[in-house]
């Protein structure tokens, strides 16, 4: 059934994910303008599938662990106002003989109805929630999400999937087979050899199949993905910032070597360790080790995004009117949601793009500059964000756009094209880039160079706007001296308020490309730009 939000003031929808190692709920706003704010994200473990894999039953004290985490997760949905619940449940209750039990004592104790899904539907929500915030473009992945009971398996472009598996192998029903519960001692190679054994067994079927589809990149969700991640980032490489967002299998097979070196407690203390994946991450990092030796993957790129995702991506999918999940790419989505978050002159924004885009396709056609295709499309977003900072104060907006755009967590782009569309759009007015601004230093030459150049489309577009009446209806780089550019600009009606915005750019212009820009203005009875 599909929802309609256009009569709505605001909606709020709490999403619950009822995984074998942890809860997690997410609490989204959707807003009339079909856009969508993360209120609350919330995640607590509770080791539902504890013995379950032996006995085929959730044991009462995960039950009793599970309901009153969801209980204080609804109750904190509450203090949002919020309209609706979509709460899943996977391997451990789809697993257990008593999960009517659970969903009754849910039902009735923490008042939401849970609905227990396929392994095949979770590997599917899995990579929703993955690819709808990436930027694949034409390329094809292998999606891998190692959770506490199972390990969901999806190959896929930005768009569509092409293959779906799940199995029966988690962190914790591994470690539930192969060590007993007191065990806290280290781990013998034999033994790590006996656990990659059984994971080469459990997924001899699917090698086979997933070898046949060609893929280019290996993307890795998951708790225990994201913890080995660190564990490299922090012990192997001896690095105390955050993982940068790739495990090789060169450093998989080093922290498993490290790991199964350790007892229980000296292994909570390895730097970059979750200290309550201690005693279940030997065996996460064996399905990994063996699932990328098998399937011959050097790296794996490192995601936090999952099923909780996926259920939002799921329902905005199901959404009447809602533009965000039709035929736009996860950077155009990620761009427009942010804009209108944000609350930006949409029409403004369109035509100022329109202008720098054209300013930038006819400066490559008189040769001032090289830059590709990428280039241009973070040229596109920027200048759409540019004026993003108003929503803080119009004052210094331009600083503020670097701020929010810097740290927004836009989709699909990685922290090089961030900085690069964040500057971009900082120095769209006041002070222009310098070899040496603080903004830049962690670009290189090249980038801070672009930046300069592209921030001049930008503020010429931004000019040919002044007045937000979109009187100029096109502008292009015409011809090309040795001393001089002509820029002929079409527009209807009196522009003079535009025109004395670009006179003012001239000197930034002959700064940045060597050479005087001459007007050519040209006046047109158009019909105005519509956004």
């Amino acid at each position: 059934m599909t929802k309609n939000i256009s009569n709505l003031k605001s909606r709020v929808v709490s999403f619950i994910d009822i995984g074998t190692n942890s809860i997690r709920l997410l609490v989204v706003r959707f807003n009339p303008n079909h856009s969508f704010t993360i209120l609350s994200r919330q995640k607590q473990q509770v080791r539902l599938g504890e013995g379950e894999f032996e006995e085929d039953e959730i044991l009462p004290d995960a039950m009793d662990r599970a309901v009153t985490v969801c209980k204080k997760f609804i109750d904190l949905a509450r203090t949002f106002e919020c309209d609706e619940f979509v709460a899943v449940a996977t391997s451990a209750t789809r697993e257990a003989e008593n999960q009517n039990m659970l969903l009754n004592r849910l039902r009735h104790e923490a008042q939401i109805d849970v609905r227990v899904i396929s392994g095949r539907e979770e590997a599917r929500l899995i990579y929703m929630g993955v690819a709808s915030g990436i930027h694949l473009g034409d390329k094809k992945a292998i999606f891998i999400d190692i959770g506490g009971g199972s390990t969901e398996i999806a190959i896929g472009g930005e768009r569509q999937y092409s293959f779906l598996e799940s199995l029966k192998l988690g962190a914790i029903r591994l470690t539930n087979h192969y060590f007993k519960r007191d065990e806290t001692g280290p781990v013998s190679s034999e033994r790590y050899k006996k656990l990659q054994q059984h994971v080469k067994n459990s997924i001899i079927h699917i090698v086979q199949k997933v070898k046949k589809i060609k893929f280019d990149v290996a993307i890795g969700s998951s708790g225990t993905i994201i913890n080995l991640a660190e564990i490299a980032q922090r012990s192997i490489h001896q690095n105390s910032s955050s993982s940068n967002g790739s495990l090789s299998h060169k450093d998989v097979k080093k922290v498993a070597e490290l790991l199964c070196s350790l007892p229980l407690e000296s292994r909570r203390k390895i730097p970059g360790i979750n200290p309550e994946r201690a005693d279940i991450i030997i065996a996460g990092v064996a399905i990994i080790d063996t699932i990328m030796k098998e399937l011959d993957i050097d790296t794996i790129n490192v995601t936090t995004r999952g099923l909780q995702d996926g259920l939002l991506a799921d329902y905005l999918s199901r959404m009447d009117d809602f533009p965000l999940f039709g035929e736009l790419s996860t950077r155009e989505r990620s761009v427009l949601q942010l804009g209108r978050s944000c609350g930006i002159n949409e029409a403004h924004a369109r035509t100022v793009t329109s202008l720098a885009l054209q300013l930038f396709d006819s400066a490559k056609k008189q040769k001032l500059h090289t830059f590709g295709d990428n280039d241009r499309e973070l040229l596109k977003y920027a200048t759409f964000l540019h004026d993003i900072g108003s929503f803080i104060s119009y004052t210094n907006h331009h600083a503020h756009s670097y701020y929010i755009i810097t740290n927004a967590e836009l989709l699909g782009f990685d922290h090089k094209e961030i900085s690069i569309m964040a500057n971009i759009a900082r120095f769209h007015r006041k002070r222009k880039p310098t070899k040496k601004t603080p903004e830049m230093m962690d670009l290189d030459p090249p980038e801070r160079e672009m930046i300069r150049i592209l921030s001049t489309f930008l503020r010429l577009a931004e000019s040919l706007d002044r007045s937000h009446a979109a009187l100029v209806h096109s502008v292009q780089f015409t011809e090309f001296e040795k001393e001089t550019v002509h820029l002929e600009v079409v527009a209807r009606g009196d522009c003079q308020l535009e025109l004395w915005g670009v006179e003012g750019e001239m000197k930034a212009f002959f700064k940045v490309f060597g050479k005087n820009l001459v007007l050519n203005v040209e006046n047109k009875e158009l019909e105005p730009i519509i956004s």
